[in-house]
C-alpha cells in the first residue's frame, strides 16, 4: 500500500497546527524520554508501525534502553523497569488514548496530579493528544515505516 497523499501538502494549515503543537510541547521542559514513551506506548496501542518506528529510533537516540522499549506494552508485569512517575504517565498515556472505553480514572488523573501537579499534568495530556492525531494521520494517510 502506498501512502494515500500527503496531509502538509493537501491541509497544511492543520499540519501546521500539529507541527506547532509540536514545537510548544519541546519547550515545556517535559524530558525527551517521557515524550518518547508517551509516544511509542500510545503508537502501539493505536497500531501506527510508522510512528513506532520513528519514536523507538528517537528514544534510543535519546538514551533510552532498548530492554524497556521491548516490554513497553507491558510495562506493569515489568514494573520494576520503570519508575512510579513513568508507570503514571504510562497509565495516562493508555486511558487517554482509549478514552472511549471509561474515560480518564479517577484514580489514575488524581495520581497524576498529585505526583506532577496540574500544569506539568496538562502538559503530558496535550503530548498523549498531540501523538494521537499523528497516529490517527499516519493510519488515515496509510503512512508506512521506511
Amino acid at each position: 500500500m502506498k501512502t494515500r497523499f500527503k496531509m502538509r501538502e493537501v491541509q497544511p494549515q492543520g499540519y501546521q497546527f500539529l507541527m506547532d503543537l509540536d514545537k510548544y510541547l519541546d519547550s515545556t521542559g517535559m524530558s525527551k524520554i517521557e515524550r518518547e514513551l508517551i509516544k511509542i506506548r500510545a503508537s502501539q496501542i493505536n497500531g501506527c508501525a510508522y510512528c513506532m518506528n520513528h519514536h523507538i529510533q528517537d528514544a534510543i537516540r535519546y538514551g533510552e534502553n532498548p530492554k524497556r522499549i521491548y516490554v513497553l506494552s507491558a510495562w506493569r508485569e515489568a514494573i520494576n523497569w520503570f519508575s512510579e512517575e513513568e508507570q503514571t504517565i504510562l497509565a495516562l498515556t493508555e486511558e487517554v488514548t482509549l478514552i472511549a472505553n471509561h474515560g480518564v480514572s479517577d484514580e489514575v488523573f488524581d495520581k497524576a496530579v498529585a505526583l506532577f501537579g496540574e500544569e506539568r499534568t496538562a502538559r503530558f495530556i496535550w503530548a498523549i493528544i498531540a501523538i494521537n492525531s499523528w497516529n490517527r494521520l499516519g493510519i488515515a494517510l496509510n503512512k508506512h515505516p521506511e
